[in-house]
């Protein structure tokens, strides 16, 4: 009889393929890596080669250089690969560009590893695609009943809406590098903001690269005190977007009277956005809420579910609700609270 474990178990490094000879987006240097997506705490450098979307393996690129890793594998979405005895295959994860589920078929048995996803529409990526599987490894990071995000596109029409309150005022946006900066951005021109939006400079290299895979986020900025002719930029009215370390450094005290918004999931509870003297929260998440987790699992998951860095005990009780074994698992080195 096959045992789960036999074909993936937890270890120190991460998920790890025994039949595959291969780590699912291990937190330290490995002989051979699949990666889900770019994001830091999944994505490292040092692996001796590493298997991904080219989306994903173009992220690492601009993060650490083209010497990441000795030896590339691009898998396209749908495209079944043999390592060692597993049949592979990647399947849009709806978090990021290039962000992807695993599949993993061995001797009959299917492991699919969901990395993050959220299964709403995003302009930036290639939007979830359900795979059923005997064991679903989900995600959990909002994984309690009160957390059920609020449509995006309300979201930023709230941010307009405060532009045309305060047309005196910038409105400073927080949003995370990789990702939620250029959702923020292109849901922004979905609403009809063709003007420029300014940009940190941290968040240049990630948005050229969304541009050159084909992603159209409009009029860009620097977010300078000159403009490209020596002028001074004034940024009454405008929208800057920056990543949330910024905030606290002299950069973000140039701007008149800023209304401080941040785009996150987290900024549904209250007590976070007062914390981080947030005065315009925007619940805009890139992971799935609790009703995007439950119907994911329930759709995916054929007769067990693995739960994984988030909040597991809630999600777990829903899915033995259903007749479906749930286990969480323990793996440490992924960022829990990071959007």
């Amino acid at each position: 009889m096959i045992r789960p474990a036999d074909l993936l178990r937890e270890t120190p490094e991460g998920l790890w393929c025994e039949p595959g000879g291969f780590f699912i987006d291990p937190v330290r240097p490995s002989g051979r890596a699949l990666i889900t997506h770019g994001h830091a705490d999944h994505a490292r450098a040092g692996h001796g080669a590493v298997a991904a979307t080219p989306q994903t393996l173009a992220i690492m690129d601009a993060r650490y250089g083209a010497e990441f890793t000795r030896f590339r594998q691009p898998l396209d979405y749908g495209e079944t690969v043999r390592m060692g005895e597993v049949s592979v295959s990647l399947h849009p994860a709806g978090h990021v560009l290039g962000s992807a589920q695993a599949r993993l078929e061995w001797k009959g048995l299917v492991i699919t590893v969901s990395g993050d996803y959220k299964r709403r529409r995003d302009p930036t990526c290639a939007r979830f695609e359900p795979v059923r599987s005997h064991i679903y490894v989900s995600e959990a990071t909002f994984g309690l009943p009160v957390f059920r995000h609020p449509d995006d596109a309300g979201e930023i029409a709230r941010l307009l809406a405060s532009m045309r309150a305060n047309p005196g005022r910038a409105h400073l946006v927080g949003a995370y590098a990789l990702g939620k900066a250029q959702r923020v951005i292109a849901l922004i021109r979905e609403a009809g903001h063709d003007g420029p939006v300014y940009i940190h400079g941290a968040l240049s290299a990630l948005c050229d690269l969304y541009r050159d895979q084909g992603v159209d986020l409009g009029d860009l900025r620097p977010a300078t005190m000159k403009d490209g002719e020596g002028q001074t930029t004034d940024f009454a009215g405008q929208i800057i977007l920056g990543p949330p370390s910024s905030f606290q450094t002299p950069w973000a005290r140039r701007f008149p009277d800023p209304v401080i918004a941040f785009a996150s999931g987290w900024m549904g509870v209250r007590a976070r956005a007062r914390q981080r003297g947030v005065e315009l929260p925007l619940v805009i998440s890139d992971h799935a809420d609790w009703d995007e987790l439950t119907a994911t699992i329930a759709e995916c998951a054929r007769e067990a579910v693995w739960i994984t860095h988030g909040r597991e005990e809630a999600l777990m009780r829903w899915a033995e609700l259903q007749g479906l074994e749930a286990r969480p698992l323990s793996l440490a080195g992924y960022d829990e609270d990071g959007e």
